[in-house]
């Protein structure tokens, strides 16, 4: 694979590390992020929490996360994504540390914002750094290799912790979780730094002549089709995977068995990534989308109907269409702007999405309250299927 030219930075990138490089901070990122799914039954049943206070605490960390997403890449053109990326990792081990003292409702609060305000730079600068370092159409398949990385880390972390529970708190393993947030900041720290992909956009528009004005949005009827189908799918996806854990407890499922069914979703979901990425390029993006979303509706009705271990036995399956469609929603983006103006526009596109995943919880939380968990994931596989219309303002 050729190196391509970083427009910002004046040099040369290396793709393949790059890639490995963004793929692990995805990772360890999206690690940390769903664990707190295996943590929420946990702490509601030894705090008394309401299922409204449980989707709050969802809310505190994916709501930093997705509204300082776009503060965050406006950041990285003026000093770096390497700074950005060691600084923000460095935070999400310190949330996690502290998470090991929290004893209430506020803490637990206030912690999961602070870890969210460090993960915030993640999505965007990862995703431009790939981008940037692949041309044409090696491009759709790193970022759907980039996307699949994440999985593996929502995979790995939460089967993981789950079965140290058997034998440590879930305070020792929060603790634990925030020594490896350190070490994983550091590690990607020095490793952005042999790849020299630290330059901000000072420096570089000088050389690269005068950049596009605004967003650089090439498409905006396109953008904002693109960006209102992920905000659906992605309050779903949040909703799906908050509640998810608290139905299967209803079933009867204990706290190793959640964490091997949240390691199925994203197993599925680590598959569907990758293989609707070569899908999208067959038979279109649109289709693609058309065929994802009414699968996770499908799949959410069957999971309510099934008992415990039938249940399971589908998670995968429904992991796939639940987290098959970001890639293929990710992966359009940079189609849709200018090259020069990719940090910004990630941005301002992982602000959206993620800034749904943080509200959704909160609104579906009090729902739960007021009726059942399963009224309120029927709500929500219903409301996945308005992205249909949507899909036919996409031209991709």
């Amino acid at each position: 694979m050729s190196e391509a030219v970083d427009r910002r930075g004046g040099g040369p990138l290396r793709p393949r590390a790059t890639l490995a490089t963004a793929s692990a901070a995805h990772v360890v990122h999206d690690g940390f992020s769903n664990l707190i799914l295996l943590f929420l039954p946990v702490w509601a049943a030894e705090l008394h929490l309401s299922l409204t206070q449980v989707g709050l605490l969802r809310a505190a960390y994916m709501g930093t996360l997705g509204f300082l997403q776009l503060p965050a890449g406006l950041l990285a053109e003026k000093y770096g994504p390497r700074t950005m990326l060691g600084v923000g990792t460095a935070l999400v081990g310190v949330g996690y540390l502290a998470l090991g003292f929290a004893g209430g409702f506020i803490a637990l609060f206030l912690c999961l914002a602070l870890a969210g305000f460090g993960s915030s730079a993640q999505h965007p600068l990862a995703s431009t750094l790939v981008s940037r370092s692949h041309d044409g159409s090696s491009r759709r398949a790193a970022l759907g290799f980039y996307n699949f990385a994440g999985d593996i880390g929502k995979v790995a972390l939460p089967g993981l912790v789950g079965l140290a529970l058997l034998a440590i708190t879930w305070r020792q393993a929060a603790f634990a979780c925030g020594l490896l947030g350190l070490a994983a900041a550091l590690a990607i720290f020095l490793a952005m730094g042999r790849l020299g992909n630290n330059q901000g956009s000072g420096k570089d528009e000088s050389r690269a002549g005068d950049p596009p004005k605004g967003w650089g949005i090439k498409d905006k009827k396109g953008f904002r089709a693109l960006s209102a189908i992920a905000i659906i799918d992605n309050a779903t996806r949040g909703c799906f995977l908050t509640f998810i854990p608290f139905l299967l407890t209803a079933k009867g499922a204990s706290v190793q068995e959640i964490g091997l069914a949240l390691s199925l979703i994203f197993g599925g979901g680590a598959f569907g990534k990758f293989i609707l990425g070569l899908v999208a390029a067959r038979i279109g993006v649109a289709r693609s989308i058309v065929v994802t979303e009414v699968a996770t509706a499908i799949g959410i009705g069957v999971i309510l109907a099934l008992p415990l271990v039938p249940a399971l036995v589908v998670l995968p399956l429904v992991g796939v269409a639940l987290n098959g469609t970001s890639t293929v929603l990710y992966g359009s983006v940079a189609d849709l702007v200018e090259p020069e103006r990719h940090s910004r526009a990630f941005g301002l596109f992982y602000t959206f999405v993620t800034g749904s995943g943080a509200v959704a919880p909160a609104i579906y939380g009090v729902v739960s309250d007021f009726t059942s968990v399963p009224v309120t994931l029927g709500i929500a596989a219903v409301l996945v299927l308005t992205t249909l219309p949507l899909t036919r303002l996409l031209k991709l």
